[in-house]
């Protein structure tokens, strides 16, 4: 069966080949629907099917190749036993000498070894899947996720040509795009977004509206604070295939951030009537209730999304901050942890710093901070969360500044070291100093206008954190117009 990744990357390849006969389009459409229909992506599938089936009608008498008679006899989907793995248990394939394995059984085992734990296990069967087929991407990300370094993936991959060697008729020099996208993924493992976006840029402009590349792109740059440039490139990832679903837990988590409700309603609705059976789709649900401020119906959707998919990173997340939200700091912490241990993710262990600090356990938030700064040593992020925890004290205050002020030298400009440092700043009475970190940021920045606004109410001796009575009425209209546009 093909792979979803590759089929993807071939379908952007033939959109960028006006030279290629309807015939090879839909012959590649096939392809890629017969692995999207065995990963039980039926809307997906059936989309293109349906458009295989147009580029047949261009040339009702040309066959296709690969032993189809026609494209029209494929645009039925093929039987389940005809695109799933052998159902063998995982002893029954280890009983299997590693000799005699081939590349399905070898791609299975490393699923479940990793589905498991044995991250070990997984890396070594991964690496075989390579050995046996150097293009299969769905390795070549795993092992990326698995801390394998990017000289180590380069071996595992084609070798790139000398120049004089190199056809010249191959506009998309496959071996040299393949191992970009390798580094653009150790990249993101490593937690270099800036340099992971170099990588997928250059693949977008290779592989324009490619689902992959842009949902990458979309992701590193939301990890980068550029939330804007992120909704963007989520969006054409939504326009270049509406049936995606992948990656679109994330989405929902980022309108979140912007308050979006009216993006996020849309973006459930669409969800659920594609697939309600997959994870991400309860994901965004729940994030969106949580939107509405209904708690704990969020919180039964998250559950909902474990149920299906234990290891899905956003769902421990986003029932980490309801549950912090709920003043359940314990299960938070437990929630946290989870995600943790699943994918090292900034986000993770700023929710364990915050958990820990509710429940006053200031040195177990230091040792969660410290271990996002060793796991992320050039995060300007991490740097201001480690700064975070030391300015709850006022003892801590001279190392909570300087971990700021190492963030901007990591960062310069980076919003969330300007705010705490000003916030510090104010709280310690050095109000023109906060001021003027204040104004040095974009003036239509809403989080610098929030900073200063804050700032204003400080010096009036007023809480800043308090709602006046009118901001809550309004928050309360709000609430009851979105009420007439529901849609669950």
């Amino acid at each position: 069966m093909a792979s979803c990744r590759t089929g993807g990357f071939l379908m952007s390849a033939t959109a960028s080949n006006s030279d290629l006969p309807p015939s090879t389009r839909a012959e590649n459409m096939v392809l890629l629907a017969d692995a999207l229909y065995g990963r039980k992506e039926y809307r997906r599938a059936l989309n293109l099917y349906r458009q295989a089936v147009q580029q047949c009608r261009v040339t009702p008498k040309q066959t296709v190749s690969g032993g189809r008679s026609s494209v029209q006899a494929t645009s039925r989907p093929p039987s389940v036993n005809s695109l799933h793995a052998s159902t063998i248990n995982e002893n029954e394939m280890e009983g299997i000498p590693p000799k005699a394995r081939n590349l399905k059984i070898n791609l299975t085992l490393a699923k479940l070894y990793r589905s498991t734990g044995y991250d070990r296990a997984a890396t070594a069967a991964y690496k075989e899947c390579l050995r046996i087929s150097p293009y299969v991407l769905e390795a070549v990300i795993a092992l990326a996720e698995l801390g394998v370094a990017a000289k180590e993936l380069h071996s595992l991959l084609p070798q790139v040509q000398p120049k004089s060697i190199r056809s010249p008729v191959d506009p998309f020099e496959p071996v040299r795009w393949f191992q970009r996208l390798a580094d653009g993924h150790c990249s993101v493992y490593g937690h270099n977004y800036k340099e992971a976006l170099e990588h997928f840029n250059y693949l977008g402009q290779k592989f324009p509206n490619n689902v992959h590349v842009l949902l990458e792109t979309a992701k590193a740059e939301a990890a980068m604070g550029r939330n804007d440039e992120a909704v963007h490139n989520f969006e054409k990832a939504r326009q270049a295939d509406q049936y995606n679903i992948s990656s679109m837990d994330e989405y929902a988590m980022l309108l979140r951030t912007r308050s979006n409700q009216v993006e996020l309603n849309r973006l459930v609705h669409d969800l659920l009537n594609i697939d309600p059976a997959r994870p991400e789709v309860w994901v965004a649900s729940a994030v969106y209730w949580e939107l509405r401020d209904d708690r704990v119906r969020a919180l039964t959707y998250t559950d909902k999304a474990m149920r299906i998919d234990e290891r899905l990173t956003s769902a421990h997340l986003v029932k980490g901050n309801l549950s912090l939200s709920l003043n359940r700091s314990e299960v938070a912490v437990m929630a946290f942890r989870k995600a943790q241990s699943l994918r090292t993710d900034l986000r993770a262990y700023q929710g364990l710093v915050r958990a820990h600090l509710a429940n006053s356990k200031h040195k177990e938030a230091l040792c969660a901070a410290r271990e996002a700064m060793k796991a992320m040593p050039h995060s300007a992020k991490a740097l201001t969360l480690v700064g975070d925890v030391y300015a709850q004290n006022s003892e801590g205050r001279d190392k909570g500044r300087k971990f700021y002020e190492s963030a901007l030298r990591q960062e310069p400009g980076y919003l969330g070291a300007v705010l705490s440092l000003a916030d510090l700043h104010g709280a310690e009475g050095r109000n023109d100093e906060a001021i003027a970190l204040l104004q040095r940021i974009n003036p239509l920045n809403e989080a610098a206008k929030k900073g200063l606004e804050r700032l204003e109410k400080q010096m009036k001796g007023v809480d800043p954190d308090a709602l006046d009575e009118e901001e809550d009425n309004e928050g309360e209209d709000a609430d009851a117009d979105a009420e007439e546009g529901e849609f669950l």
